[in-house]
């Protein structure tokens, strides 16, 4: 039977995935007996690895699911959650509405169809602070307004995402249980881990235009960060083709790479967690179009 649905390549990342828990379970261990250093230098890596599964592992997951069976595809999805502490089939669900929204501006309501929108929380038709954006993000998510989105589109991946939460809070508690000195030093680097996936999130649109599909994007073409990333770079031409393998992002970058130039999509040098480091990093997400100016 054929066990990987789309590339033999999305066992790399599956695999990935796998030595991701095991770090985990690795840091548990080595907690009562590794020096200070060593604990604070192995808490910097988790972090680390945390935006890097949400945005690489998870990311293609949730948009092309590894397995040509189903149950193995929910038990990866289990094993995601208990090791980045969320909900895979909750994040699925947020993630797709970030897609319909494509980091949209509030309405007249003040509201955004995407909830991870960078202007949902700004001012003036502009992005929000980056620091709040990063420090807050994680606190802003309502789990009641997320499992009634999903229940209202499908029932059992509603409940399915309250088991997987489940799922990651028994296994948090029973570290804590086993050692609650571990969990005490564990939370400042799982909760820093998410703030530097959402400014990994962040700076993957500031500079983009909302109103621009193929600029909804902005994308990095560094090379080691799209191979350790699984070409998570290649982020404007994802959200044109959100469904495209993540192998397959290269080939439509050289096919649309002229389209790209002539609309403006933005392209910075860096990876998009040091995209502050770009020369060209305008001051300002992107000016208001001037008929909404006039009208504001």
């Amino acid at each position: 039977m054929k066990i990987l649905a789309y590339s033999k390549w999305d066992a790399l990342p599956a695999l990935c995935g796998v030595l991701h828990f095991a770090y985990v379970l690795t840091l548990f261990a080595l907690f009562p007996v590794a020096p200070w250093w060593v604990l604070v230098c192995l808490g910097i890596v988790y972090s680390i690895s945390v935006s890097w599964n949400i945005n690489g592992i998870s990311h293609n997951f949730i948009h092309n699911p590894y397995f040509s069976w189903r149950p193995l595809n929910r038990i990866f999805a289990v094993l995601e959650s208990v090791t980045l502490g969320f909900s895979q089939t909750f994040y699925k669900y947020v993630h797709h509405r970030h897609h319909m929204g494509n980091s949209d501006r509030p309405d007249e309501q003040g509201e955004t169809v995407d909830w991870l929108s960078i202007y949902r929380h700004g001012h003036d038709g502009e992005a929000e602070n980056v620091w709040s954006y990063i420090f807050l993000s994680y606190l802003r998510d309502d789990p009641k307004a997320i499992f009634a989105e999903i229940k209202r589109k499908s029932r059992p991946d509603a409940y399915w995402g309250v088991f997987e939460i489940a799922a990651f809070l028994c296994f948090f508690v029973l570290m804590g249980v086993l050692n609650w000195r571990f969990i005490l030093y564990f939370l400042p680097f799982y909760y820093l881990g998410h703030c530097l996936s959402y400014l990994n999130g962040y700076f993957l649109h500031y500079g983009g235009n909302p109103d621009k599909p193929i600029a909804w994007g902005v994308s990095s073409y560094e090379k080691i960060y799209n191979a350790l990333w699984f070409n998570n770079g290649y982020h404007a031409e994802h959200h044109f083709r959100p469904k495209l393998h993540w192998t397959k992002m290269r080939h439509l970058h050289e096919q649309i790479a002229e389209q790209q130039r002539r609309e403006g999509t933005r392209v910075i040098k860096p990876p998009h967690a040091l995209a502050f480091l770009d020369p060209s990093l305008p001051d300002k997400s992107r000016p208001l179009p001037a008929q909404e100016v006039q009208s504001s």
